[in-house]
């Protein structure tokens, strides 16, 4: 049976038992989503990789097809399109994070080669100087053209989404539902407002049932999607701080709004910054400056170290640092996640062989 891609992502995407890390991992040793369903599950790397349950529900994959049929025509009735682990078009940034969507659902366009990708959250009851802050931050943000990556709900999310369209800026939305449900309903009305100058995205099909708990898992894509992630205003607890420990856990910036200690909307971003988990924000410049996206003075000289002791997994890393490279760069050259990438870096640089510069970028010593 000859499958197209999209086909095949969708039967990998409903197969029982086979998560996001999982399908991952096929993928990676089958070279693509349509490979993967010719595996010979008899090999003994396979049996050792996946319990015995996972290659059962490979071995049947057929069982899905008519799920998947009704799931393309949903798809081609809604103008959906779909971003599918392993192929061009899926964005980069997020292919390197451990648990990627195996397939995203896209409605609209946006460029995912910008550069600059950066998530704005925060909390959906903000204060009136939060939504000042955000207004007057994408004001600043604008001559430097990024990406605005949310997640649609209230508060600060849409405040980021609706001042990137009326500036002309791109902007995704992330949803923790299939299309055809809108969460908050009340912000169905910006829809079409969010389409002009942007694009949804959700991992979730059509048949998928609506659960709170999706929310917090889709966070990980505004993580992963992100070179950077801004939180403005957020209490103790909530999905914030939550999208901020992943973009932490995948080796991105974080920054954070500083506010007044006797306010509660702003616990979350002053533990963050206390626990030097965040970067201090007060305009945009510090994005700006942070992720060199202007010039910079060049960093001291420093004597080169004579005599390295590099380990094996350091050793190819060390031979990659040709100039200035940038986590994602590195984790693209040497195909690793940038998590391993990012902590092998802090053993070197604890060695004296490599410098750490701004923007999440190192070079030799």
């Amino acid at each position: 049976m000859n499958l197209t891609s999209q086909q095949a992502a969708l039967l990998l995407a409903q197969l029982p038992k086979c998560g996001p890390r999982t399908i991952k991992k096929l993928i990676d040793l089958a070279g693509s989503a349509t490979e993967v369903l010719k595996l010979d599950l008899s090999k003994p790397k396979l049996i050792n990789n996946f319990t015995k349950e996972q290659q059962r529900h490979l071995r049947q994959w057929q069982k899905g097809l008519a799920a998947m049929e009704l799931e393309e025509k949903f798809l081609t009735k809604r103008g959906i399109n779909t971003l599918i682990y392993g192929e061009p078009g899926y964005p980069k940034s997020l292919s390197f994070i451990a648990d990627p969507p195996s397939i995203l659902f896209q409605q609209g366009q946006v460029n995912w080669q910008n550069p600059r990708l950066l998530s704005i959250v925060g909390t959906r009851q903000p204060t009136a100087a939060g939504l000042a802050f955000c207004r007057q931050l994408m004001a600043e943000l604008a001559p430097f053209n990024p990406l605005i990556i949310s997640g649609f709900a209230r508060g600060i999310d849409i405040c980021a989404h609706r001042e990137a369209i009326a500036l002309g800026l791109e902007t995704a939305a992330v949803l923790g539902h299939p299309f055809g449900q809108w969460y908050p309903r009340s912000h169905k009305q910006h829809v079409d407002e969010l389409l002009t100058r942007g694009c949804f995205l959700s991992e979730y099909p059509s048949t998928a049932s609506f659960d709170r708990t999706n929310f917090l898992r889709r966070n990980r894509i505004i993580a992963g999607l992100s070179h950077a992630t801004i939180v403005i205003e957020s209490g103790q607890k909530g999905g914030s701080l939550v999208t901020a420990a992943q973009a932490l856990d995948y080796g991105r910036e974080v920054f954070a709004l500083p506010g007044q200690v006797t306010d509660n909307k702003s616990q979350g971003c002053l533990q963050l910054i206390k626990t030097d988990r965040a970067r201090i924000i007060i305009k945009a410049a510090d994005v700006a400056q942070w992720l060199e996206w202007e010039e910079t003075p060049a960093a001291p000289a420093v004597q080169k170290q004579m005599f390295l002791s590099l380990t094996d997994q350091e050793q190819p890393l060390y031979g990659a640092l040709q100039g200035k490279k940038s986590l994602d760069e590195l984790a693209l050259v040497l195909q690793q996640p940038v998590s391993k990438i990012a902590r092998l870096l802090m053993q070197m640089e604890l060695k004296g062989a490599v410098r750490s510069l701004p923007g999440k970028r190192f070079e030799k010593i």
